[in-house]
């Protein structure tokens, strides 16, 4: 079994000195295969922890394959090294996508790979369904101002450890392993893009067709054959914390959050809630004239200002 495989609950593996691209299957903490490939800086004859390392989370219904994604991952890599993988019901990965809940899983075992590669500088980069996905990982697998592993409870509370994980059937718990922080799961900064701010948004027509498409069978049929997105029937068993109840909690984690004032999904109500719920001292809000959603509308200027960003950051 190879480091890229073994259960992420143990990912100490030794770094290793990468030269090449890479594609490796990640196995999440609830035992979720997950396809990642990895593409190292275009700095020659350095090794990886001199580097920062972009680790992407598509939107609903993307992959690691899609074009939107590749093209992002072509932006960002003419700056530094990047990961990019297909959630859960996405792409090649296994299980169902859960639409934003227990793909914080997904993304904390993308960066602990990005760790065992020798990365010291990790930065999560979401968009849209990714951005709430960044968003809540960082508040769950983050640290305290005291350097302790947090733990998030449904009602928004931050303490000091975690009571551990419930039964994967059940929901995901918006809680993350005692030794989340140590582990290598923590993003040393976040990006945001296009993200909602609150769950069961339906106030612009194309929220109205993905919540037809999450919630009926028909829809999830459609999804699935026509997407090629795998949807959980199950839906959500225990509401996980929103966005804006996480976004307080990741400071002092430098937290961007970008977004179009042409975003046809989700209006500007929504990044301007994330940045008021933030810390200020470590957020910073860019409203971008005339972008649209997530990573389809990214246009390879923003990116780049996004890496630069991220960059200088960490």
């Amino acid at each position: 079994m190879t480091c890229a495989r073994e259960a992420q609950s143990a990912p100490r593996c030794p770094s290793k000195v990468i030269t090449g691209e890479r594609r490796a299957t990640l196995l999440t903490d609830d035992g979720v295969s997950i396809e990642a490939l990895y593409e190292p800086s275009p700095a020659p004859g350095t090794e990886p922890s001199d580097h920062l390392v972009l680790v992407v989370g598509h939107g609903f219904t993307g992959a690691l394959e899609r074009p939107a994604l590749r093209r992002v991952a072509t932006a960002f890599r003419q700056r530094t090294a990047v990961i990019t993988f297909s959630f859960r019901g996405h792409g090649r990965s296994g299980g169902r996508s859960t639409v934003g809940d227990r793909e914080v899983l997904d993304l904390a075992a993308a960066v602990r790979w990005a760790r065992r590669l020798g990365h010291r500088r990790v930065v999560t980069v979401g968009f849209s369904m990714g951005g709430s996905v960044v968003i809540r990982q960082a508040a769950l697998y983050g640290k305290t101002e005291e350097n302790q592993p947090v733990h998030i409870a449904h009602d928004g509370e931050r303490t000091g450890r975690s009571p551990g994980r419930t039964d994967p059937a059940a929901g995901a718990p918006d809680t993350a392993p005692d030794d989340a922080a140590a582990d290598g799961a923590a993003p040393d900064a976040v990006v945001a893009v296009s993200a909602p701010a609150r769950w069961y948004y339906r106030g612009t027509a194309p929220m109205r067709r993905v919540h037809w498409a999450i919630t009926r069978p028909s829809g999830r049929l459609v999804s699935r054959y026509g997407l090629r997105t795998r949807i959980d029937p199950r839906g959500w068993a225990v509401d996980p914390l929103s966005p804006v109840a996480a976004a307080p909690l990741i400071a002092p984690t430098p937290l961007l959050i970008v977004h179009g004032d042409r975003d046809p999904y989700f209006p500007l109500d929504h990044p301007r809630m994330l940045a008021s719920a933030a810390d200020p001292s470590a957020s910073e809000l860019w409203i971008e004239p005339g972008f649209g959603h997530a990573e389809t509308a990214a246009s390879p200027a923003l990116l780049g200002r996004i890496a630069d960003w991220a960059a200088t950051h960490v």
